[in-house]
């Protein structure tokens, strides 16, 4: 039994002594801001609130419609569904590959029976019955630290696949407000366009009746016609568009092309209080294309290991116990115990420049995510100050339109009143109409702006894939 022990005290010793090649990953260095472009969130002085980006979906999009919708989407999208196969087959291939850390065994049982007849004087007749029972035992010792590089490599490849999925969902998360709030911008200028070919349906009808009598002129009644013409022009364009956008939201929701719910108005949509966006510096821990790019770049940095490991020797163990014995009876005797072990070392001499190119390609793969790192975070910053510019300008806008539209619909009231008692000519009204068309339409898709702004500042906060309550 010493060259089991053997074997045994050697394979001990070279787990414990073993070295793990490759340089342990630390997180590198960027530059961070201090603050973001255009910061909505309090005053200097005061200390940053907490970010928007840390608030759940249904927290931020409050009508019940909508909820209902991402949580729909979130269940049945196809993007969410393969991005979970993704994670499930990281999760299989670091099962793989963890398991070269450790022996493989296999059991094998053999039988043999031969019967000869005699073969001349000198060779009897004979009967043979063998057996073998044995256990092999096959132990590449990870004394460099290879498989424990592959290993570290595969769960972090398995950590980038789930931050992925992650940033899918935060994506149908958003994919779906947006695309709702488009709709519901879409119903509103229906409404506005069907309200205002109505009125000026009633108006035509008043004008052929003045034409008739001599009391309004054949312009007045081609401009009015006009202006009928315009405002039913774009009901059906905004049907087509309504429709369209129905389509997308059920390919969201992972359904085939049908109508969509709606819930509240558009003007009726609700807005945070407030919009903080925290500290540039927790988006590197918050945003989940931040997190993938920065797994990868720990998985790049353990194949810089593995590739270390490959210059040196290659240490294994192999071992068979078992019983085997030319007489069956015999095989379950003391006489019948077999066993071998062998230990080898194998060091790679001559590889053609493999060896070393191996290495230059983890390194130079290791410098590309290090890269694709630091630049997705400089867009995620950039991001973040462009979503915080347009949510602040489109509610600058959306209030100065809101102005404008009450201004327009009063030159609209008043133009018709004096009209009426002649102090104006038809033309003024026929302006002053078409000016507040306009700007409805224009406020609708004010309305629609900051909302949509909201949206992209959620998402570019990191915002959307947080499911815990």
């Amino acid at each position: 039994m010493r060259c089991p022990r053997l074997l045994l005290l050697i394979a001990v010793c070279g787990l414990l002594a073993g070295c793990l090649l490759g340089p342990n990953y630390r997180r590198p260095p960027v530059a961070v801001p201090a603050d973001y472009r255009s910061q909505l969130a309090g005053s200097p002085s005061e200390p940053p609130a907490a970010s928007l980006g840390n608030e759940k979906w249904w927290t931020v999009f409050r009508d019940p419609v909508l909820q209902h919708l991402i949580a729909t989407a979130l269940k049945q999208n196809y993007d969410v569904r393969i991005a979970a196969t993704r994670v499930l087959q990281a999760q299989a291939e670091l099962g793989i590959t963890s398991s070269a850390q450790l022996p493989t065994a296999s059991v094998g049982t053999e039988a043999f029976s031969e019967s000869n007849p005699q073969v001349a004087s000198i060779i009897p007749a004979y009967e043979e019955n063998a057996g073998e029972v044995s256990l092999s035992v096959l132990w590449n010792l990870d004394f460099w630290g290879k498989y424990r590089r592959e290993t570290e490599a595969a769960q972090d490849q398995r950590l980038a696949t789930e931050w992925g999925r992650q940033a899918v969902i935060a994506s149908v998360v958003s994919g779906v407000a947006a695309d709702y709030f488009q709709l519901r911008e879409l119903d509103q200028s229906l409404e506005i366009s069907e309200r205002t070919l109505a009125s000026r349906q009633d108006s035509l009808r008043l004008t052929r009746i003045l034409e008739v009598h001599g009391s309004a002129s054949l312009l007045d009644l081609r401009q009015t016609e006009e202006l009928v013409d315009a405002a039913a022009e774009q009901i059906p364009d905004l049907e087509r568009q309504i429709q369209q956008e129905e389509n997308a939201i059920s390919v969201l929701l992972g359904e085939n092309p049908g109508p969509i719910a709606r819930g509240l108005k558009l003007t009726e949509e609700p807005l945070p209080a407030s919009v903080p966006a925290g500290l540039p510096s927790e988006l590197l821990d918050r945003r989940p294309d931040i997190r993938e790019a920065e797994a990868d770049l720990m998985a790049a940095n353990a194949d810089v290991g593995v590739a270390k490991a490959d210059f040196f020797p290659n240490i294994s163990l192999t071992g068979t116990a078992g019983l085997a014995t030319y007489t069956l009876a015999n095989l379950f005797t003391p006489s019948a115990v077999l066993w071998n072990g062998v230990a080898s070392l194998t060091q790679p001499i001559f590889e053609a420049g493999a060896l070393r190119s191996g290495m230059q390609l983890a390194q130079a793969q290791e410098e590309q995510m290090l890269l694709t790192y630091k630049e997705t975070i400089i867009e995620a910053f950039q991001q973040v100050s462009d979503a915080l510019i347009a949510y602040q300008k489109d509610g600058e806008f959306r209030k100065r339109q809101e102005q404008l539209t009450s201004a327009a619909a009063d030159a609209d009231r008043l133009s018709k009143i004096l009209y009426d008692h002649g102090g104006v000519s038809y033309l003024q009204v026929l302006t002053s109409e078409t000016n507040y068309f306009a700007a409805q339409l224009n406020l609708a898709q004010a309305e629609l702006n900051e909302r949509l702004a909201l949206v992209q500042l959620y998402n570019a906060l990191g915002g959307g894939w947080q499911q815990g309550e």
